[in-house]
C-alpha cells in the first residue's frame, strides 16, 4: 500500500462524507487523515483525505466518487504523497525569500522539486549554483515585455511546472499571463494586505508609526495584490526601530510567509473559493 492525498471541491449537499468514506472502506484503505469545509457563501464543499491504499483500490475509489448522484461539479485529484510538486522560482535582487525556499528545500522541509531559478537580473546566479540548480536570466524592459512573459511560459511549459514562486520577482505580470497562471502562481506581498501601496512601504510604516509590520502570500490575479491570500504572518514593533531596523524585521517575516505557502500547497492543503482561499 502507498499513501495518497486526495482532493474534493463540489456542490454542498448530504451525503459527501458517507459516499467518500464508504468508497474507502470498500477498498479496505485507512484513513490517516481527513478534513472537511462547508462554505456557506459558495455552496461549496471541500474535503482532504490522506489515505493508505494500492493502485487498484485508488481507481476504485475515484470510480465510486465520479459515480455518486451525491457529489455533483466536482473537482476530484489523487495523487501519491511521495510525488513532489514541480516548482519554478522567479526572482529579481533581494535574495532572502529565494534562500530561505532552497535551504528549506534541499534540507527535505519542503515537498517540492524545484526545476530552475528565473530572474531579469544576473544577481542571483552564484548562489543558485551553489546549489546545483539551472538559473535562466530573462531580461524585461517596457519594450521587451510581452517576450519576456513569452520565454517564460515556455519555460514553464517545457519544466511542466505545476507552481510558479514569485520570491521577490519586482515585475508586475500582464493580465494574460495571471490568467495562464491562475492558482499556481504565489506572489510574496511586503506587507500584511492590505497594506502601503507604492514604493518604500516600511518607510511609509515608519512615518504612520505601526505597530505592526508583518507580510502576506497570495496567488497572483490580474488585480495587482489582490489575489487570494493563502498565508499571513505580522511582528510587532515599537517607535524606536528605524526602517532599516523594520525591513530586517520583514524580510523575516516574508521568508517564513511564503515557506508555509509554498508548503501547503505543495501538501494540496489550499482551495480557492472565490476571492479566497480555504487552507487544511
Amino acid at each position: 500500500m502507498a499513501r495518497h492525498i486526495m482532493t474534493l471541491t463540489c456542490d454542498d449537499r448530504p451525503g459527501i462524507v458517507a459516499t467518500v468514506s464508504t468508497a474507502l472502506v470498500q477498498v479496505s484503505a485507512n484513513i490517516v487523515e481527513n478534513q472537511q469545509y462547508s462554505d456557506a457563501s459558495t455552496d461549496l464543499f471541500f474535503m482532504r483525505t490522506v489515505f493508505d491504499a494500492d493502485e487498484a483500490g485508488v481507481a476504485a475509489v475515484v470510480a465510486a466518487i465520479d459515480a455518486s448522484p451525491a457529489i455533483a461539479h466536482e473537482h476530484l485529484s489523487v495523487r501519491p504523497e511521495t510525488q513532489h510538486c514541480r516548482t519554478l522560482i522567479l526572482v529579481s535582487k533581494f535574495d532572502h525569500c529565494l534562500l530561505d525556499l532552497l535551504y528549506r528545500w534541499k534540507s527535505g522541509d519542503l515537498p517540492i522539486d524545484i526545476a530552475g531559478v528565473v530572474s531579469n537580473h544576473d544577481d542571483c546566479r552564484e548562489l543558485v549554483a551553489y546549489f546545483g540548480l539551472p538559473f535562466t536570466v530573462i531580461p524585461v524592459t517596457p519594450d521587451t515585455k510581452a517576450e519576456a512573459e513569452a520565454d517564460l511560459l515556455r519555460l514553464v511549459a517545457a519544466e511542466h511546472a505545476d507552481l510558479v514562486v514569485l520570491a521577490r520577482y519586482m515585475q508586475i505580470l500582464s493580465d494574460d499571463l495571471c490568467r495562464r497562471l491562475e492558482g499556481r502562481a504565489i506572489n510574496i506581498h511586503h506587507s500584511f494586505l492590505p497594506g502601503f501601496k507604492g514604493a518604500r512601504p516600511y518607510h511609509q510604516a515608519h512615518d504612520r508609526g505601526v505597530k505592526l509590520i508583518g507580510a502576506s502570500a497570495h496567488y497572483v490575479t490580474a488585480d495587482l495584490d489582490e489575489g487570494p491570500i493563502i498565508e499571513q504572518d505580522v511582528v510587532r514593533v515599537t517607535h524606536a526601530e528605524t526602517p532599516e531596523r523594520l525591513v530586517a524585521l520583514g524580510r523575516d517575516v516574508e521568508r517564513r510567509v511564503l515557506s508555509r505557502a509554498v508548503r501547503d500547497h505543495a501538501e494540496n492543503r489550499v482551495f480557492l473559493s472565490g476571492r479566497r482561499t480555504i487552507v487544511f
